[in-house]
């Protein structure tokens, strides 16, 4: 079992577990699938907090489905199948699979143009059931799935709406999230920041000067864009042009560390709050040796009300995962040293060059008058993948890897195992494992938990279902 360390004195912590309340969950965005399922992060405000109760702690079944691809985004609709955004292995082609709930099996493919790596990683399913993404031609499309005259499946591009006049040329589309108004939110990897009409085509942007390496999150009034440099809050003028509400810079350190994938925060901003989930806005920086966490009072940036070093049990922190955050709590996960198999295009080399990967969770709670933080317990829980809590059960659920994990070619000799851990501890109270090697690496993906509690797991290969036993 993974050792923890509670970090807060005994009645302060007595105090702090009688307290929580997980949750609420951020407000349901009218142009998603329901909170939980709708992207990578569960929801536009990008909690990595699921409604739904998984697995459960006891014996589970799991099975594979080979789709010689890693499958960063699994969803599900309303209609209770699962939507995959994956890119290939060989050829890095973006590709949805359509797969069956009742096994996981691929009912149905369509591949897109390719474009840059993070262009085949994030995109959300809107309240149609159809997974809003962009292809390697700077189209944003919507993909629905039907069956045909015949009764078989298959995937078709039910919307196009061009977006490339307003990208700079050998810019891509990075991340993308709905407003509250049916616009679609983007931003470039070289900073660039715009919305959408999909309804009339008209995009509208504002240009940084700074990159984004990670998606973006919207809540009602607000969109959250995290850079190399700053966390912005943005809003937009009447005809759809994002304006910036604020703008935070942060220490972005003095390179890459070795398990991340840019020179920056690795972390998506996620919205929370006790009161209705928005609130608050974090992100983790990327200061060394330790990381910090930063959260913002959303009506009051761009001075944090919490920054504080995490991860500090360990030699050096660093991220690429978004965090959990709900309630008053958010949950970090040390990636660093973490060996991805392939980096972005015009990825800088890490400072230090190489690392030992050592994984790590902390727990970190915001105080009852919003105006600090202190962190409640530093797990040694290695996980391989970006882990989840459910409000459904009070667990989160995540992949965590033993054996050796240095290098990518000593990755065909780890295991890695579906592992449960108490959020109010930080101890692993359930797991089972899947086995060795590259067919089960998650590479710090995260799982996606349907209504029937049946859980979603993109590994480097396909995808792994998980039911309780």
């Amino acid at each position: 079992m993974p050792r923890t360390r509670l970090l807060l004195p005994a009645l302060a912590l007595a105090a702090a577990l009688a307290a929580t309340a997980f949750g609420p969950l951020p407000p349901q965005n009218p142009a998603t699938a329901p909170n939980g399922n709708a992207g990578m992060h569960g929801d536009s405000a990008s909690s990595d907090t699921t409604p739904y109760a998984g697995p459960g702690t006891g014996a589970v079944n799991w099975s594979r489905t080979a789709l010689a691809s890693a499958c960063p985004t699994v969803t599900v609709g309303r209609d209770g199948y699962p939507v995959a955004l994956c890119t290939t292995i060989f050829g890095q082609t973006p590709t949805v699979h359509l797969l069956d709930p009742a096994n996981g099996n691929d009912l149905a493919s369509l591949e897109l143009p390719k474009g840059a790596l993070f262009g085949g990683v994030y995109a959300y399913l809107d309240q149609d059931d159809r997974l809003v993404g962009v292809d390697g031609n700077d189209n944003l499309l919507r993909i629905g799935h039907h069956r045909n005259s015949g009764g078989s499946w298959q995937l078709t591009i039910d919307q196009s709406t061009p977006l490339a006049a307003a990208i700079p040329s050998g810019d891509n589309i990075v991340g993308l999230s709905p407003g509250w108004d049916g616009k679609v939110w983007f931003a470039t990897g070289g900073g660039v920041i715009g919305t959408a009409d999909t309804a009339t085509g008209t995009v509208r942007t504002l240009a940084t000067g700074e990159g984004v390496a990670n998606s973006i999150s919207t809540v009602p009034g607000h969109t959250a864009v995290a850079t190399d440099h700053a966390l912005y809050l943005l809003g937009q003028a009447a005809d759809g042009t994002p304006t910036v509400q604020w703008r935070a810079p942060y220490d972005r350190g003095p390179g890459r560390k070795p398990g991340q994938l840019s020179w920056g925060t690795g972390a998506t901003p996620s919205f929370f709050g006790p009161g209705d989930g928005t609130e608050y806005v974090t992100i983790t920086d990327n200061a060394a040796p330790h990381e910090n966490l930063l959260v913002y009072k959303v009506d009051a940036g761009p001075t944090p009300v919490c920054a504080t070093p995490v991860l500090t049990k360990w030699a050096a922190s660093g991220t690429e995962d978004a965090v959990i955050a709900s309630g008053r709590s958010v949950f970090v996960t040390n990636t660093y040293g973490y060996p991805y198999p392939a980096l972005p295009e015009g990825a800088p080399a890490s400072v230090p060059s190489s690392a030992s990967y050592q994984g790590g969770l902390a727990r970190i709670d915001l105080n009852a008058t919003g105006t600090g933080c202190a962190t409640v317990w530093e797990s040694d829980v290695k996980s391989a993948a970006l882990p989840r809590l459910s409000l459904g059960d009070n667990l989160i659920y995540t992949v965590t890897v033993s054996g050796p994990t240095d290098s990518v070619g000593a990755q065909t000799f780890a295991t890695y195992s579906h592992a449960v851990i108490d959020p109010n501890t930080g101890a692993k109270v359930g797991g089972t494992a899947f086995g060795i090697g590259l067919l089960y690496n998650p590479l710090q993906m995260t799982g996606t938990t349907a209504p029937n509690g049946t859980l979603y797991q993109g590994t480097e290969t396909g995808v792994l279902r998980i039911t309780k036993k």
